[in-house]
């Protein structure tokens, strides 16, 4: 992750700006004060979200984990032909 001071950061704002959507690199912003912000994309900050929202749902990495185990052994669910038809269509 890129680190500029604010005043790099307003200077070249839209350079920065198209880097961070474009990218998907999220840039640090420091101020003299010390405190520093993370600018990051609309896309990103909500992928980020969502694994945190799974990472921190119990149940879901419960099935998860499940899933993981059944997969390896090969011992898992397979759908036949039809299924997988209706699968590829979307």
């Amino acid at each position: 992750m890129d680190t500029v001071s604010v005043n790099q950061f307003r200077d070249n704002l839209k350079s920065f700006v198209e880097q961070v959507v474009n990218n998907h690199t999220p840039i640090k912003v420091t101020r003299r004060a010390g405190e520093a912000f993370i600018v990051v994309s609309a896309d990103d900050w909500e992928r980020e979200q969502e694994t945190l929202f799974v990472l921190q749902n119990q149940s879901l990495m419960t099935q998860m984990t499940a899933s993981l185990a059944t997969h390896t052994q090969k011992s898992g669910y397979t759908p036949d032909q039809e299924e997988m038809d209706e699968i590829a269509r979307f």
